[in-house]
C-alpha cells in the first residue's frame, strides 16, 4: 500500500521523479511498472473554490476502477455516472517511469492541478496523489476542519 508524502519538482518539461518506495510498490504489490494519471477528487473549500490534483493508479488497480465505474457499480443517477467519466476516465492516460525513475505529466493534466515547481506525492493505500504544494497546504488545512470529532469511531478504527 502507499504511504507517506514527498515533496519534490517538476521540470519545465512536465517530468517529475516517482518516490523510490512508490515505484518498488508498483512492482511488488501490483506487478507492474504502468499506472494511470488522472484527475483527483476536488477538494471543496469553505471558500467555494476547489483544490485540483492528480491520482495515480497501479495499472491493475485502474482496470478495476474503470470497469466499476462503467457498470455503474455505485448506482450514480446518469448526470453523476457522466460526470464521473468526464472527470476521471476521460482525462486518464497509461505511464511508465524512463530509466531515471521519471514520468513525463501530460500538460493538460499539469495544467489542471496547476503543477507548476514544488509538489507532494501522497500515498492514499492503492493509489497515490500529486498535488502542487500550495494547494496540497490548503487540502491539509481542510482536511483538518473536516476531521472526524466522534472519538469512539475515531477508537474502532485504531485512531
Amino acid at each position: 500500500m502507499f504511504g507517506g508524502e514527498s515533496l519534490t519538482t517538476i521540470d519545465a518539461k512536465g517530468r517529475t521523479s516517482i518516490p523510490v518506495r512508490f515505484r518498488e510498490l508498483l512492482i511488488a504489490e501490483f506487478g507492474d511498472e504502468r499506472f494511470v494519471i488522472t484527475k483527483a477528487s476536488p477538494v471543496a473549500f469553505e471558500d467555494g473554490s476547489y483544490g485540483r490534483g492528480l491520482s495515480v493508479y497501479p495499472y491493475s488497480e485502474w482496470q478495476e476502477l474503470e470497469k466499476k465505474i462503467n457498470a455503474n457499480e455505485g448506482e450514480q443517477p446518469l448526470a453523476q455516472l457522466n460526470s464521473l467519466k468526464r472527470l476521471i476516465l476521460g482525462p486518464a492516460q497509461e505511464c511508465s517511469t524512463d530509466k531515471l525513475g521519471r514520468v513525463l505529466i501530460p500538460p493538460a493534466l499539469r495544467l489542471h492541478a496547476a503543477l507548476d515547481r514544488d509538489l507532494y506525492f501522497v500515498g492514499m493505500g492503492k493509489r497515490f496523489d500529486i498535488w502542487a504544494k500550495e494547494i496540497y497546504t490548503r487540502v491539509n488545512a481542510q482536511d483538518e476542519h473536516n476531521f472526524p470529532q466522534d472519538s469512539a469511531a475515531l477508537a474502532a478504527l485504531g485512531i
